[in-house]
């Protein structure tokens, strides 16, 4: 998943002070002539995504079953304040037990000693078998050859569409002949002049928005050698396409997570580009269920095909009282029963080998294997050790091109800039 995760459901906002490590309780068992004691131990499980939260809590309920004496605790956060409270914990000794780690900071918490090495474990462990994984994401939360989080799922941006809009309009619905063309022509005939409809969403949105578009016309946003490819001509070719749909009002001019999704069910906009995380979210939206489809994101002019792809890990924190609970926790997560189980069960696509079709069979009110299919020509999520420094800051070079302050040629020069800046101050 994603810069930032869509919470389309009620999000649980927890404070700081509820964030943090397990302590372990103790049970009195028999009568007090029994002075035995048995331990249960409670493992926290620290997640941002609120949508998943239902199928992630039937999980540990099997997982209790099987594992008398752990209990696990999900913690869920909003995106920000996720990281906010992760922060705070690693600084002040008191991460959850076991939490979610994105591309964006895995460096951050690698680098800085706060993870446990999973190494050893993982090497004598019966139920994980790390090739069952996609290489690109066991990549990315490996540092130095010590394996910090194990992949938990990935994910793919679709395009989403409303049959109903479609229909009143007498347009035929996204298919996978669909060009940047088509997307645009689309969009022209489903927005409406006084500004109560749009054709589509095109935000300021890197994952679920630009970089798409980037890498479908052969762009890129970080080089082999780690510069900035804001400047590519091909990147700014693809950054006007994109820009000039707000340019011509054909999409509203929009900044933050939760207005894109107000702008979806609401009906708002017509089309919009969404990852697959948002599924469980979208499935219980009554709106979206309704009258929403999805196709595989359009292709450049020139034919050119990418989607964007990420995934989670997860991982244990050093701190934790609990280790080898922990590990079980996650082992089971990690392992073809329980990655299986999560795909089944619809909380995200698996990243285990195989286990897709289960994710796609969970849901039948979306044709879901849009993303699966667009799994052969994904493009993996840019990144280098300060992701999260750089993407912020090109969001703020970038964002004039939205308003209208700046051309997208001087904000591409300008997210170039300070992109290579942070780069250079890499380690």
């Amino acid at each position: 998943m994603k810069k930032k995760a869509l919470a389309l459901g009620l999000s649980l906002i927890l404070s700081l002070a509820t964030f943090t490590g397990c302590g372990t309780q103790t049970k009195k068992t028999g009568d007090s002539s029994d002075a035995k004691e048995k331990k249960e131990v409670t493992i926290t499980y620290a997640i941002w995504d609120s949508n998943q939260e239902k199928g992630l809590r039937t999980m540990a309920d099997e997982f209790e079953k099987a594992n008398s004496g752990i209990k696990i605790k999900i913690q869920v956060t909003g995106w920000a304040d996720y990281w906010t409270a992760l922060e705070a914990g690693a600084t002040g000794g008191s991460l959850p037990d076991t939490f979610w780690m994105h591309s964006n900071l895995i460096y951050k918490y690698a680098s800085n000693d706060q993870l446990l090495n999973l190494n050893d474990r993982v090497k004598a462990s019966k139920a994980i078998d790390m090739s069952k994984f996609p290489s690109g994401l066991t990549s990315i939360y490996n540092f130095k050859d010590n394996q910090y989080a194990i992949p938990k799922d990935y994910d793919t941006i679709g395009l989403w569409y409303n049959k109903t809009l479609f229909d009143k309009a007498g347009v035929a619905y996204p298919n996978d002949k669909w060009t940047w063309t088509d997307l645009y022509n689309a969009a022209k005939k489903l927005t409406k002049a006084d500004g109560s409809q749009y054709g589509v969403l095109a935000p300021l949105h890197n994952q679920e928005g630009y970089y798409n578009f980037v890498y479908q016309n052969g762009g890129t946003i970080i080089t082999k050698d780690k510069k900035s490819g804001y400047d590519d001509p091909k990147t700014v070719e693809a950054m006007k396409f994109y820009v000039n749909l707000v340019k011509e009002g054909l999409s509203p001019k929009e900044f933050g997570d939760a207005e894109r999704a107000t702008d979806m069910q609401s009906g708002k906009c017509a089309m919009g580009f969404f990852g697959s995380w948002n599924l469980s979210g979208f499935t219980s939206n009554e709106y979206m269920a309704k009258n929403f489809g999805v196709a595989v994101l359009p292709t450049s002019n020139n034919g050119g095909k990418a989607s964007i792809f990420n995934g989670l890990g997860n991982a244990i924190a050093k701190t934790t009282k609990n280790p080898d609970e922990a590990f079980k926790w996650v082992e089971y997560l990690s392992s073809k029963e329980g990655q299986t189980k999560q795909a089944e069960l619809g909380v995200a696509i698996s990243a285990y080998e195989g286990a897709a079709d289960a994710w796609v069979n969970s849901n039948k009110t979306f044709d879901i294997k849009v993303f699966i299919d667009m799994v052969k020509y994904a493009q993996i999520r840019p990144y280098s050790n300060t992701t999260g420094v750089w993407e912020d800051k090109a969001y703020e070079a970038l964002k004039g091109a939205f308003t209208g302050e700046k051309t997208v040629e001087q904000a591409c020069k300008d997210a170039a800039n300070v992109m290579n800046q942070s780069l250079t101050q890499e380690k």
